[in-house]
């Protein structure tokens, strides 16, 4: 494992973005943080399916897809994290990788800037960042 200054700049990226997807996972298992403000909203959306399917409710989507961003977080920490640190020659021999989690993160700054509040913002900003920086001292 040879690190350099790109090679850690990603794997902070990386935690940054597995940090964010555990506090999301941990928020989604336990406590109330992703409940509704309206107790009245929950039991709505625990009676009500959505249109596509009448197999679930809009509250067990709404768990689910919480579930499964986390999830995103968390592959996405591990995987580049784990590269950067142990294979960064593959890593940064891979245009395809590199070009895609620069493209995932950048996607993600537009999502958060459009649906999410401020912590998760800053965080994804953060690990775009980092990303960035690692990518321009690998390249320069």
């Amino acid at each position: 494992m040879a690190l350099n200054l790109p090679s850690v700049l990603i794997a902070l990226s990386a935690a940054t973005l597995l940090s964010l997807g555990l506090a999301h996972l941990l928020f989604t298992f336990h406590g109330n943080k992703f409940d509704p403000c309206d107790p009245g909203l929950k039991a709505g959306m625990m009676a009500i399916s959505p249109v596509i399917s009448q197999q679930t409710t809009m509250w067990r989507a709404w768990i689910g897809f919480n579930y499964s961003h986390s999830f995103g977080a968390i592959l996405f920490g591990l995987v580049y994290g784990y590269l950067s640190l142990w294979h960064g020659a593959f890593l940064f021999d891979s245009w395809f990788l590199l070009g895609l989690g620069l493209l995932l993160l950048l996607a993600c700054v537009v999502v958060g800037k459009v649906y999410w509040f401020g912590t998760p913002f800053r965080g994804i900003v953060l690990a775009a960042v980092l990303y960035g920086l690692g990518l321009v001292l690998h390249f320069i």
